[in-house]
């Protein structure tokens, strides 16, 4: 790509960036979520239009949990009475500062500060997040009736992902307790999951998922570009483009697709315009699966494989790897480095993952 292309693609993906994607909604619970003050009065009840938001979050892929200054037990049983408990991840129910619980929340859910609202009735408590946390979208609590008609909270697409991401994020959580309980190496544990990885050429029907990757995977993602439903379709349908889309499930249920891979071949070289994965499965090897396979295609194929990176201060672990995968920095023009390998070597897959390949991407698919 030309460096005046690369430049078009830059500023295309900064536009797109510009537009808040809100991911976690981060809640009160006295006089957000329900009416009244719980300590006062135990019989509060759920605001019935605040459980319909909260339930339209949830089917768009949006993730919730809860800041409250309250008793935790009793609000915990509240919300499991009031039959809405399940719908929060990592709740956050005591009497320190709000803006400490939600960026524990960030933390645990592992998302950027960025991508957090944060719904409050008392305008002390949003002042408070506001100042400590200023990247947090504030709102106050007599906006709720207008929150789904925002564009923040509004995905282009709603996909299976989308509508079963609170229960994968469940499953995380099943499998980060068990993790914490392990006694023995990372590796022994990840070995007893039964990760299979799939590998495969995208289809149409994956498009609307690819492109909401490319949107809402920041931190292990290798260029940060964004590309739309057309635009992947027309890669997916390009002689010269590979578009590889990966999968994850292990003994606890599906993590869904969670990564991507755009590759440009030339005759003499191929490009990875683009690597990404979900920042889930950060500590499961799978970016290692992924460059393997390319790696080795590459290879077969006699070509160099290169790769352009732009660093951020998010995707660092993405550098590492391709660092540890033998890359070699070849140039930087316009915050575009250019990484090259000889494909002279070999990457073995990780022991503790199966590898699925359903179909060779080397060429438009049929």
């Amino acid at each position: 790509m030309s460096s005046a292309a690369l430049q078009i693609e830059l500023h295309k993906s900064e536009q797109q960036s510009a537009v808040r994607s809100i991911k976690v909604v981060v809640w009160d619970l006295d006089n957000t979520v329900w009416d009244g003050v719980l300590l006062e009065d135990p019989a509060v009840a759920a605001l019935p239009q605040v459980v319909e938001v909260i339930q339209e979050l949830d089917r768009r892929g949006i993730l919730q949990s809860i800041s409250s200054k309250n008793d935790p037990d009793c609000a915990l049983a509240k919300l499991a009475e009031l039959g809405i408990a399940d719908y929060f991840l990592y709740p956050q129910i005591g009497w320190g500062a709000k803006s400490a619980a939600v960026q524990k929340i960030a933390s645990a859910i592992n998302v950027g500060i960025d991508t957090i609202a944060f719904i409050d009735d008392q305008p002390f408590e949003r002042e408070e997040v506001a100042h400590s946390l200023p990247e947090v979208l504030c709102l106050d609590a007599a906006r709720v009736p207008d929150l789904l008609q925002r564009a923040e909270f509004n995905p282009r697409f709603v996909t299976e992902d989308s509508k079963n991401r609170r229960l994968m994020y469940l499953g995380d959580i099943q499998r980060n307790t068990l993790e914490q309980q392990f006694q023995g190496p990372t590796a022994q544990f990840l070995a007893t999951l039964g990760l299979e990885l799939t590998l495969a050429r995208a289809t149409e029907a994956d498009l609307q998922r690819a492109e909401e990757l490319t949107r809402r995977t920041h931190q292990l993602n290798t260029t940060g570009y964004t590309y739309d439903y057309d635009e992947l379709k027309a890669f997916m349908r390009s002689p010269s483009h590979d578009l590889v889309i990966a999968s994850l499930e292990d003994k606890f249920g599906t993590y869904g697709k969670i990564g991507l891979c755009l590759t440009e071949r030339a005759p003499d070289h191929w490009t990875i315009k683009l690597l990404l994965m979900s920042c889930r499965v950060m500590s499961r090897g799978v970016g290692t699966v992924m460059l393997s396979y390319i790696m080795g295609l590459a290879k077969q194929a006699g070509v160099v494989l290169r790769a352009e990176f732009i660093k951020t201060p998010r995707n660092r672990m993405m550098y590492v790897t391709y660092r540890l995968a033998n890359f070699k920095e070849l140039r930087e023009s316009g915050g575009v480095a250019l990484l090259e390998n000889d494909c002279s070597g070999t990457l073995e897959f990780p022991a503790h993952v199966a590898v699925r390949i359903v179909a060779e991407p080397m060429g438009p698919a049929q």
